[in-house]
This record gives C-alpha cells, structure tokens and sequence, in this order.
C-alpha cells in the first residue's frame, strides 16, 4: 500500500490504530508474573503459552512473538515449551530506581488470527546494594568554643534498595567527645549529626577521628562505612541558620519546568564575607534529583527542570547546605520534601505468598496453602479491588481482611490423580473502565517418604595402596533418594562387625554427609589383601528408609620389604646364616661348576619379589674366576682353577628386588681352594684360619684331622637320612595349615617366589584365610655366562627339589 509523501506520518498513525482495533478485537489478554532481581539466567518466570491459553504446536505457525519496550532482550520465550525464562541479567535499581513498584511490560503477540496479549513482569527487590556514603571521608571544622549539647549535621548514606533493604542504621566509633543523634521520622530519611558530649580544646586534641558505619535492614545485612574527620578551630564563628528545617511542597506530576519549587531563606549571625551565604545541593543528592531540580546558589530558589513521574517516584528528598564564605567554611543543612500528587493511570497489583508449598497429598481440607495481598496505587474508587480465582476446585479464594485474602483447600487432593495445580488469580479494580492485573501460583502436590535410598551398582572394589597415611580418603559412596527435602537427606554409616579380633571402625570410617570413606590406618598388603564391609545409606524421612552398599577393598602391594637371605641348609658352624657362607672348593672343578648357592626371600608379592642376583667386582679390579646366577644365585666357576688364584676368595653376592625403588641385601660367600685330595686338610686349615691359628699344613695335628674327618662323614650321614625322612613324609592338607619355609624355584628365564609361605588373610567374614601364591615368568634376554642352567635344565630341576627335600 502506498500514501503519499505529504501527510505521510497520520496515515502511518492511521495504519497502526486500524492494526490495533484489528487486534484488540481479536483476542487480548494479561499475564502477571514476578521474578527476583539478579535472576540467573534461564530462571523460570512462568508458562505463558498454557497461560494465554495458546497450544505449544501453534506457538510457531502463528508467528509467537514478544516485544518489550526498551526491555526487549531481558526476557525470552521459548518456543519449544512455552516458558518464559530470564534471559540477561535484571537490575531492578538500573530499571526502576528507588520506585516503590517495577515491572517490566511484554506485548505478546500471535497471528491467524490476530491476538495481542500483555503481560506484566513484576521485577522483586533483593538487598544486592550496601549503603554508600558519596565520600570517603567527611571534614567537619568545629570551633573549640562550641558548647556541650551542640549538633553538627553530617551527612548520611544512600541504599539503592527499596523498603526494609534500605532501612538504613548508624553506629558511630567510641569515643569521649561525641555521640551519634539520629533524628527520624515517618516521611523522611534520617538525619544525623554529631552531638557534643564534652567540651573541646584545640591546644589538647587539635583533630579527632571518627568511624561512622551504616547498615541496612536486608538479610543478609550490608553496610557501608565513612570517616570523620574534625578539625577543631579555635575561632568563634556562626554557621548559617535555615528558617525551616523542613520544607514541603505539593506538585502535580504534570507539572511544567521551570516551575519555581520553593525559595529557601537562610541567616547567618556573621558579618562581612562570614555572612554571606551560598546555596547548595547536598553531596549525597542522588542523581535523579540533579537531573529534575536546581537550586540558585545565591537566592536559594528551586525549580523543576526535568519531568515528575507518580509512577517511578512518589516523592523527592532533597538535602540543601548552606555554606558562608568565612575562612574555614561554616555550613548547614535543611531538606525540601517534594510531594508528587498522582492521577488514576495504574492498575491493580497482586502479591501471592506461599505458605504451605508444596503441599502433603494428606493434607487436610481448610488449610490455608497462601496468603493474597492486592493493592492498587490509585485513591478512591479506583483503588478498590476485588479478586477471583481460576480454576476453583480443589481450591477457594477467603477474604480474610481489606485486601487481603487466603487460598485455602476445598476439597481432597490425590497427588497420583494430579501432581501441580496452576492457579490464577486476577484482581480487577472498581474504575470505569475497569483495570486489572493476574497472577499465578504452582502448587506441588507432595508425596510421603516411600523411596529408599538407592545406590548405582550393589557393591564397589576400589584399589589402596598399603602403607597408606591414617584417615586417607579412599572412596566415596554415593546413594540418591527419590523422595524429596528431609526425606532425600541421606546419611551414611558402617554396618559394623568383627575383622578378626579388631572391629571393623578401627580399620575404616565413613563421613556421614558426603559418603567419604577414609581409611584409619595404614593397611599392609602382608597382614591384610581384601578388607569387604558394608555402608548403609538412610533417609531422614519418618520413618526412615535405607539400603547398604558392598565394598571391597583390595589392598595393593609395595615394595616395603628388602630381600632376607636364609641360612645354607642344615649348615652348622660352617654355614653362615648371618649373611657368611662358607665352602671348600677344589682347584681341579672344571669351568661351570657349581661351588656354592645364595638363598634370600623377599616378604612382599609379584615383581616386589622378584629377586636376582649379582657378584659384585673384586678390590682392585681383579678378575674373579667365578659368577653367579642372575635368577638362581648358584656361584659357578667361569674357568680352571689354577695355582695362580688365591687360596681364599672373599665373593660379595648382591641380592635385589624388581620393586620401585629396589631393595637389596649383600650376602658374603667365603670360598677356600684346596687342592684335590687335600679336602679334609683344607677344611682343617678353613677351620684352624677361622679360630685364629695360621700355622703350615705340616704342623698339622694327625689326630686332629682324623678327627675332623670323622664328624664330617657323620654329619653326611645325618643330612642324607633327613632328606630321606622329608621326602617320604605326607604333605600337609588345608589351605589354612602352617606354611612351610622358603620355596624358591627357578629357571633359565625366570623364577617365582612363594615368599615365607605367609597366609594372607583376605577379610571378607565368611570362610578361612586362603594362602596367595604368585607366579610369574618374564621373558627376559638369556644372561651371558649362564650356559650351566641352559644346558643342564634337568639338574637345576633336580637342584630345586633337593634344596626342598633338605629343607
């Protein structure tokens, strides 16, 4: 459609009337929600499209749209369920100011057919704003003639907030001289000023420090702090003297600008320049105040030069000081209450506040589920207000006072029928036409303590390290309770029974709040491998409902113990079990011969026993005709035996771990060469070098070697009877039966340790200990030198069952 260039604008006014009627008389609407300040965004301020009675399939079709005026990216609607959410983040102060009253107006609007809805979002105050001084600090000049009782107005602080948030209390430090005075009344704020308790002298306390604190009345509370400093003159001068401490002035919020507000008139006892006098605004005069009034400096006359609004401020208080021209400054204080009178343009606003939310499904008929407040910020009869609800069952609406009303349940509730009302209350005031405002109010339908805690699987393992630091946090166990607020509280506790002889608290606890499960005590992997207990999980509903979790704890083995080394098999004097052996070797043995072996078990498990062995180097670098198994610590020869190598070969045999970081123990192997026949002789010299005599073979006792050799062929008949007996003898049955020594068997490529044959205990309450056996055979690269174990397998085989048979 096209209009003409002349006149263009009416025909525009024209279109938009004509779409309008079009609209209104289509469809219209209000909805009246409410949402707290500094709202998080996403919050839920109302279902608007079931509260226009709009389908959500319809929503996008019909060209669902909200605009707001100069608000318009606060809210949002979306489209998938009809929700009206917060969208950015709402400053009641920044849209409102210090109004009583803030809302924020939605146009809804949809098409096919036309409809246009409105919708009032009432924007609740929150205590988000301390009180502020407009300075740091405060300078009062005070002349040290001053009588006691004299007052020294200061000036106050200002609370953004409205209502008890900004109900503002002041506390003033300690101290001899003054005292605070707050004059109040019920239409204006505070005014302070410092009483003088006693009386001043310059010469003694020329300044004094004072700390002034307000404090509002939110919760939580917030305050704000300024310094006073007081100077103390020693001059007489007069401050200037306002001829009312109040003034108050009526203006219709039509009012032109430029209309004169009132002249303030003043005094001042002085003469000369100290009386003269200067008007101004008081430092602490928010900014609206500046922006709708001004004050001549030198008539004290006030005039409007902004625009009143009834609706965004009922009243203006404005603080004006007077200040002569004396050197220093005296000045005073007086405040204009500027009263704004309204016209009939607001329609009634609705308050709902729940009282028994949610509601038992068990409740009883008569409660009362919430208080209604309506209200209507015009006089007259258009400040009458009536109020209806929708929809009416299982609900009713019971005037209870002027204004006030209270819903209350009419008949049964049965939560598995319905969950949530939505209700709807609308308030319409008694104009002509008449105005009205909605709100609306979920009631939750609550269910009784019927759910259990619940834990995600029915039992746990977790992996602890032993020799772990007491009260470590090991676990948390975690149960979640389908009921809701005390009935979902869940709390956490051992079911408690017997580990062996010590109680199940002394190992382990758990906190009763977070489900933290913490060990006690350090847990050694040789004492104890699995440690199962039960936590149990209840509701603090009444009567409580629980569920108990399994937990096994496994714990893991460290590398704690450094290798033992074990006495030679049924040794006597000759065998060391101090770490010493002590062998007679003959100088003829041939290359590979097996002379002597190094025995050691290691306590822990797995790679932690795991033990290999290495010669260490001779003193001086020289090169020993012997060496030793990596895996089996049999010393062999590596070449003939000559004259050429000492009689007595002190060997250092290395013993270590495969733990992080390995732990070792150092065996010492004493080998005599002797040459061969001359065994018994050799033996005699060993044990002669051993007692202390070094004498020559031909001192020699005859008798004395006839002697030795005796015991030594007796103590050979003796070990080959008890390995005789050892092997004809049962083996013990029952896993839980006393372990046998040592058992160490090798190969070319490996070994496994039964380590001191130790039961482990796996503390689960039910059944006997079982004993643990790790074998393990790395594949590891064959070590030069170790030909022997590669070519005779079957006599290393036959080593190990022998060492087990003598043992």
């Amino acid at each position: 459609m096209l209009f003409p260039r002349q006149g263009g604008k009416g025909a525009l006014r024209l279109l938009l009337s004509v779409l309008l009627l079009a609209a209104w008389k289509t469809g219209s609407g209000q909805v009246h929600y409410s949402v707290a300040e500094e709202a998080k965004h996403g919050t839920f301020v109302g279902r608007i499209a079931q509260d226009l009675g709009l389908e959500l399939a319809e929503l996008v079709p019909r060209l669902f749209r909200v605009a707001s005026k100069g608000h318009g990216d606060l809210l949002e609607v979306n489209l998938q369920n009809g929700i009206l959410f917060v969208n950015s983040r709402i400053d009641r102060e920044e849209l409102c100011g210090r109004s009583a009253e803030c809302s924020i107006h939605l146009e809804v609007i949809v098409d096919r057919p036309l409809q246009v809805f409105h919708v009032v979002v009432e924007v609740k105050d929150i205590n988000d704003n301390p009180p502020v001084f407009r300075a740091r600090e405060q300078r009062l000049f005070i002349p040290e003639s001053r009588l006691v009782d004299s007052r020294f107005p200061i000036e106050g602080a200002a609370d953004e907030d409205i209502g008890t948030n900004a109900l503002l209390t002041y506390t003033l430090s300690p101290s001899d001289y003054f005292s605070l005075d707050v004059q109040a009344s019920d239409e204006l704020s505070k005014s302070l000023s410092l009483e003088l308790r006693k009386s001043l002298d310059r010469e003694e306390t020329p300044e004094l420090h004072l700390l002034l604190t307000a404090t509002d009345g939110g919760k939580p509370e917030l305050e704000g702090t300024v310094q006073l400093l007081i100077t103390v003159l020693d001059v007489n001068d007069n401050t200037p003297l306002f001829a009312q401490a109040v003034y108050r002035v009526h203006l219709l919020e039509s009012t032109a600008n430029g209309t004169l507000v009132t002249t303030l008139n003043a005094s001042d006892a002085d003469e000369g320049v100290n009386g003269e006098i200067v008007f101004s605004f008081g430092s602490d005069v928010p900014l609206n105040i500046q922006k709708n009034f001004k004050i001549d400096s030198n008539s004290g006359e006030i005039r409007l030069i902004g625009r009143l609004d009834y609706e965004e401020t009922k009243s203006y208080e404005i603080q004006v000081k007077a200040v002569d021209k004396g050197n220093p400054p005296m000045s005073n204080h007086c405040k204009v209450l500027v009263k704004v009178l309204d016209v009939n343009d607001n329609a009634p606003q609705l308050a709902i506040t729940p009282l028994s939310l949610p509601v038992r499904e068990d409740t009883p008929l008569g409660t009362v589920i919430a208080f209604v407040s309506v209200s209507d910020r015009d006089s007259g009869v258009y400040g009458q207000v009536t109020c209806s609800l929708m929809p009416r069952i299982p609900f009713k609406l019971v005037s209870t006072f002027k204004n006030y009303y209270s819903l209350v349940l009419d008949s049964a509730l049965d939560r598995e029928s319905v969950a949530d009302y939505a209700l709807v209350v609308t308030a319409r005031d008694a104009g002509s036409p008449s105005l009205s405002a909605t709100a609306s109010v979920s009631v939750e339908v609550a269910d009784v303590n019927d759910n259990a805690p619940a834990f995600a699987q029915p039992e746990y393992t977790v992996f602890v390290k032993e020799n772990n630091p007491p009260g470590c946090h090991i676990f948390t166990v975690s149960a979640r309770d389908a009921d809701a607020q005390e009935n979902a509280l869940v709390s956490y506790s051992l079911v408690e029974r017997r580990v062996g002889e010590r109680a199940l608290s002394s190992y382990v606890s758990v906190h009763a709040e977070s489900g933290k499960v913490y060990a006690l005590q350090p847990l050694d992997h040789e004492e104890l491998e699995l440690l199962q207990f039960q936590v149990s999980a209840r509701d603090a509903g009444v009567p409580p409902l629980g569920s108990n979790v399994t937990l096994q704890v496994f714990v893991l083995d460290e590398n704690d113990n450094a290798p033992a080394l074990l006495p030679r098999p049924g040794a006597g004097g000759g065998g060391g079990g101090g770490g010493a052996v002590s062998e007679l070797v003959s100088r003829s043995v041939g290359a590979g011969h097996v002379v002597a072996k190094v025995r050691a078990v290691d306590a822990d498990s797995g790679y932690n026993a795991w033990l290999s062995y290495e010669l260490q180097p001779a003193a001086g670098g020289a090169r020993s005709p012997f060496r030793v198994a990596l895996y089996t610590g049999e010393i062999s020869t590596t070449r003939t035996l000559d004259e050429a190598d000492s009689p007595r070969q002190r060997l250092l045999v290395l013993v270590k771990d495969h733990g992080e970081p390995a732990l070792t123990a150092t065996a010492t192997v004493l080998l005599s060469l002797v040459e061969s026949g001359q065994a018994p002789k050799a033996s005699s010299r060993v044990l002669a070098g051993a007692a202390g005599a070094q004498t020559a073979l031909v001192d020699v006792n005859v008798y004395l070697i006839i002697a030795i050799c005796a015991v030594s062929s007796l103590l050979v008949l003796t070990l080959l009877l008890y390995t005789a007996l050892r092997c004809s003898a049962p083996p013990a049955e029952g896993a839980c039966a006393p372990g046998k020594p040592t058992l160490v068997c090798s190969s070319a490529v490996g070994s496994w340790s039964y380590s001191q044959q130790r039961r482990h205990r796996v503390c689960s309450g039910e059944g006997p200990p079982k004993t643990d056996l790790m074998a393990f055979s790395p594949s590891l690269p064959q070590v030069p030198g170790s030909a022997e174990e590669r070519q005779q397998p079957s006599e290393s085989e036959h080593l190990g069952k022998t060492e087990r048979a003598g043992e």
